[in-house]
């Protein structure tokens, strides 16, 4: 008997919301109550960054949530106005002639007259013992989500050299936390403004030093930091480790399309979340900038009204490449 081959199914929409974070969801909420028909895909589950977030502190009307109870919120709520597919993921994009966007993914193809691109990006991580274990109990990657935790003196090291890094030590320092920069170099690579706050704020630098191991019991409660150049080691008591050694833009979407990214790989768009690309929007961390879900709530909603607007305009079809 021969084998059946499985026909993709072909879907119209007017908006496809690639990422189902706190951009996308928002997104998609706001495009469909200005009647933008959408659909979010997302390759992996929902939630993104938030989702794995032990506690969130910082998001107006919740003093305190967990970040898989405030995501589960947000979806519950885009799921009345559109569709959610999770585990499917983008293979193929590319624009037609009339100017609509095809897509490919593992399950279907889709026909959309605009993308947003609300893929986020990854904390790079140290790669050490205890690193996995104690993220949310001292380990974090965002002093302005956690850094509220260790005031009052409490100690904390910083790990990396970069403007990340920097910036995340001076956070921490004027909300009140003891804070140690830890470079395993002899130099930052931070910007010399940066680097002059670190040294105005007298904030101490371990140079040459890297982290090989974070300890604690329910708890961080101390590091084993390696000196580069003659390879002793020593343990440093602290109550937190923030690791500050950059992100990874989920990005390849948007090179394949052709968007301008930054050095840093992050996607560059207007103030109304535009990319360089006519029917291409993005949102959220993939954007860059401050990596918060207020932020990514807020440009998701931009870029959706955005969206509404290009393709509400009656010369949308005349004018798009």
């Amino acid at each position: 008997m021969p084998e059946t081959t499985l026909i993709p199914e072909k879907i119209e929409k007017d908006l496809l919301v690639i990422g189902a974070g706190p951009a996308g969801l928002t997104a998609a909420i706001y495009a469909e109550r200005s009647g933008i028909k959408s659909v979010i895909l997302e390759k992996a589950g929902i939630g993104g960054q938030v989702a794995i977030t032990p506690v969130v502190e910082n998001y107006p009307g919740f003093e305190k949530i967990e970040g898989g109870r405030l995501m589960d919120l947000m979806a519950r709520q885009a799921a009345q106005y559109t569709g959610i597919h999770e585990n499917e993921e983008v293979l193929d994009i590319h624009k037609k002639s009339d100017g609509r966007f095809e897509v490919k993914t593992n399950r279907a193809e889709y026909t959309v007259k605009a993308v947003l691109i609300a893929t986020g990006a990854v904390s790079k991580k140290a790669g050490v013992p205890g690193e996995k274990n104690f993220y949310g109990r001292g380990v974090s990657y965002c002093a302005a989500c956690d850094g509220y935790f260790f005031r009052d003196g409490k100690k904390v090291i910083v790990v990396g050299g970069g403007n990340t890094a920097a910036t995340e030590a001076l956070y921490l320092k004027n909300i009140g936390v003891d804070v140690t920069l830890v470079h395993r170099r002899d130099k930052l690579r931070a910007e010399k403004f940066l680097q002059q706050g670190l040294t105005d704020n007298k904030i101490p630098v371990l140079w040459n030093s890297a982290i090989k191991e974070i300890l604690g019991d329910d708890l961080v409660t101390g590091v084993v930091v390696e000196n580069t150049v003659d390879g002793s080691v020593k343990t440093i008591p602290v109550d937190g480790v923030f690791i500050a050694v950059g992100y990874s833009p989920d990005n390849a979407l948007a090179r394949k399309l052709g968007a301008v990214t930054g050095k840093e790989g992050y996607i560059k768009v207007d103030a109304g979340q535009r990319t360089n690309i006519k029917g291409i929007y993005a949102a959220g961390d993939i954007t860059g900038g401050v990596k918060q879900i207020v932020t990514a709530v807020g440009q998701g909603a931009v870029a959706a009204m955005t969206i509404f607007e290009d393709i509400s305009n009656p010369y949308w079809k005349e004018k798009r490449d």
